[in-house]
């Protein structure tokens, strides 16, 4: 089977060199029996190269299930994955299959799998490695014939380096790596696309048919997809439902993408879960937050005097700063911060002292507040968007949830 009869059968649309040669991969890799760990970001379709993998293997007879390793409890992954025996944890009340039980002879779909724990990425390396695995609550041995497929929307080696993930189970894992394209990486296939799905959803809804002029196509173009397929689609279907005027045009299809569309440019993307914070963390943010703003003071001092300022504007009977400023004197080990002084440099070794009276606030310096305090911000700032706001914190909108609850905010 070549790479069109693939596409064909799974329903892929698309000529970019990029999904071809992903095709190709899955369609090398599916008779063998090795790990495959798929790369991508969130929507792209990485679960649909897993179907191809396992239809066109040794195990297509056998039973196929996908895992969402994001959406277990931590407390449970081990059970569901695992299985238990009865009385081994509150609340098992009977003994029960794990997935890999379940699944013995045939294929284990593992998204999200940098989600996992690291004593389960133990138990699942023991999996991979010898076939066995224990029930929680056991120690009996039992063995299991599985194939695993693993998927993730995260760069997985950012994880081993962050100690987050082992790292041999990491390339354990990656004996073929298959990276799926994001949807601005294929942009000659957008527009097939999106009228693939428009024709499916005004038959499905029996809505008049949906035409795109020359400036919207462009527009699909150029806007950057960070919801990749699933976007489109998604989009696709509202017009179906919604849109009245069944010629579009840019400026109506922008009534359904959000305004970043409107520009050329690329859109950030920015990896959700790089790294959560720990309270720890969050005080390193405030306090290089405070670096910059003293750096910032610093320049705006400078150019004061650069623009031929003079100390007179900072302290009575001064004499006039007429050089430029060799460096302004920071706060450092050796010399502690006078909180009412700010020391100049001039070139010819004088330098001048500017002191101002400062009243002293007492701020809090709990961890607490100041989480919370950042959290709100974020919050605010992206209108109570958690995805967003999440990404402004550089933890997962998973993590954020968890603190809005832990915080009660």
């Amino acid at each position: 089977m070549d790479v069109q009869d693939i596409k064909n059968r799974f329903g892929i649309i698309g000529n970019s060199p990029l999904l071809n040669r992903a095709i190709d991969i899955a369609r090398q890799v599916a008779p063998t029996d090795i790990s495959v760990l798929i790369t991508g970001e969130s929507g792209s379709g990485k679960e649909v190269f897993s179907h191809i993998i396992h239809s066109m293997s040794a195990r297509k007879h056998g039973p196929f299930i996908a895992v969402n390793c994001g959406a277990i409890p931590e407390g449970t992954i081990d059970s569901e994955l695992f299985g238990h025996e009865k009385g081994s944890f509150t609340g098992a009340s009977d003994a029960r299959k794990g997935y890999f039980e379940v699944v013995d002879g045939g294929t284990i779909f593992l998204d999200e799998v940098a989600e996992l724990p690291l004593g389960t990425q133990a138990r699942l390396l023991r999996v991979l490695e010898t076939g066995e695995y224990i029930r929680v609550g056991s120690s009996k041995v039992q063995k299991t014939n599985v194939r695993v497929i693993a998927a993730t929307n995260k760069d997985v080696f950012d994880a081993v380096i962050a100690g987050k993930f082992r790292e041999d189970l990491y390339y354990r894992l990656n004996t073929v790596p298959l990276k799926v394209p994001a949807l601005r990486e294929r942009k000659e296939d957008i527009n097939l696309l999106f009228r693939k799905f428009i024709a499916d959803f005004t038959d499905k809804y029996r809505s008049p048919s949906v035409q795109l002029d020359q400036s919207a196509q462009q527009l699909l173009m150029d806007y950057s997809w960070p919801g990749n397929v699933r976007q489109l689609k998604n989009i696709a279907e509202q017009i179906a439902v919604l849109e009245k005027e069944r010629n579009l045009t840019a400026q109506s299809l922008l009534n359904y993408i959000p305004k970043e569309a409107g520009s050329t440019l690329p859109m950030r993307v920015h990896n959700p879960d790089k790294d959560d914070f720990s309270e720890r963390d969050i005080l390193y943010k405030v306090l290089f937050d405070m670096k910059k703003d003293m750096t910032d003071l610093k320049k705006l001092v400078a150019d004061i005097i650069q623009n031929g300022g003079n100390a007179a504007d900072f302290s009575s009977n001064q004499q006039v700063i007429n050089q430029l400023y060799r460096d302004i004197e920071l706060p450092s080990a050796n010399h502690p911060a006078d909180p009412h002084k700010l020391v100049i440099h001039q070139p010819n070794d004088k330098s001048y002292e500017i002191t101002h009276e400062a009243e002293e606030v007492e701020e809090s310096l709990s961890l607490v507040d100041k989480e919370s305090d950042l959290i709100k911000k974020a919050l605010k700032k992206h209108k109570g968007k958690r995805k967003l706001a999440a990404g402004e914190l550089g933890i997962s909108e998973r993590t954020l949830y968890r603190k809005i609850k832990e915080l009660e905010l």
